[in-house]
């Protein structure tokens, strides 16, 4: 009777390519999904801009939930040192990533189309990444930067012409909003980098900070719960405050741990790809010619540009086992 041998064990190391290996898959997929968070929020928000829920609503909800549930997080270095950074450096990460920047992206959505927030916010955002990646972190500027960034450049002309001769007159108001979105939230990650700031607070000091809109909201904006179905409101809690602010940054600041920077560079052009394709069923914004011109612009520069060759170290130099082990810049899309 034949006996089959039995399996050898595996080493230490095999175990630990094995290990690598799943968590490299599991972050891969979590930076899809923060994709799909941040490229869907311009189609959403302006769905919900364009339905009767104003972009001050939508701010309530936001930070609303978010400060709240992000408070501890925000109190637990204490109160005096503005979430363990300073007041003088959590002022400016609010001024970048909190209440103004979120104001302005969710104003220009009643004005121009989703496709262009989702394209021009984060071509801007790239063009400043790659400014200061050379300026203050001693980045070469290479070929594919150069290339890339005149790309995004040349969409956001194209995208600016559209707006200043197409039928809508709101339409480059809103697209020079965009810009300024991406001008405040560009330096946000710059200044995480800069600063060793942990992801995930520095989304509870930009998210406690921003708390100071609901006691201004209450006074002036508020028009009563009538204004949804509490099923839409609730949801729009969940979405602005816990997917956008919360769980998208955590995933994306982990997965950068997992995949460093060579890798995850190459996602945050999918983020436009996303915002662009889900604003035809939801909104039914179908680009004009020049308009697309623009984005596939856009688009082609940041893939362009974020494109690097992973270097070759081993898995162990990839994959920190040590979540308080430094990592490059941790990015909100």
């Amino acid at each position: 009777m034949d006996q089959r041998a039995p399996a050898p064990h595996k080493t230490a190391a095999e175990r630990a390519d094995a290990r690598t290996r799943r968590r490299q898959r599991l972050a891969v997929i979590g930076m899809l999904f923060s994709v799909l968070i941040f490229g869907s929020n311009f189609a959403i928000s302006r769905h919900a801009v364009l339905h009767g829920i104003t972009a001050n609503d939508l701010l309530a909800l936001r930070f609303g939930t978010a400060g709240l549930l992000l408070l501890p997080l925000f109190l637990q270095p204490g109160l005096r040192s503005c979430g363990g950074v300073g007041w003088k450096r959590g002022f400016l990460l609010f001024l970048s990533g909190g209440l103004p920047m979120s104001f302005l992206m969710l104003t220009a959505l009643g004005f121009a189309p989703a496709a262009h927030g989702a394209t021009i916010g984060p071509g801007t955002v790239t063009v400043i990444g790659i400014a200061a990646s050379v300026w203050l972190f001693g980045a070469v500027l290479t070929r594919n930067l150069v290339i890339g960034v005149l790309g995004v450049l040349g969409g956001l002309a194209c995208l600016a012409i559209a707006g200043s001769t197409g039928g809508h007159d709101s339409t480059l108001p809103g697209d020079l909003m965009f810009l300024c979105v991406g001008l405040l939230w560009g330096f946000y990650p710059v200044m995480i980098q800069l600063w060793k700031v942990d992801g995930l607070r520095a989304s509870a000091i930009v998210s406690v900070l921003s708390l100071a809109w609901l006691p201004i909201y209450f006074l002036f904006f508020f028009r009563g719960f009538e204004i949804a179905p509490w099923w839409i409101l609730a949801f729009h809690a969940v979405y602005q405050g816990v997917f956008n602010v919360i769980i998208g940054l955590w995933i994306w600041g982990w997965a950068a741990h997992v995949l460093g920077p060579s890798v995850v560079g190459r996602f945050p052009p999918l983020i436009p790809v996303t915002g662009t394709l889900l604003a035809i069923p939801i909104l039914g914004e179908v680009p004009s010619s020049l308009q697309l011109v623009g984005i596939v612009l856009i688009i082609g520069g940041l893939f362009v540009a974020s494109w690097r060759r992973p270097a070759r170290k081993s898995h162990q130099a990839q994959v920190p086992d040590d979540a308080d082990q430094e990592t490059d810049a941790e990015s909100r899309p």
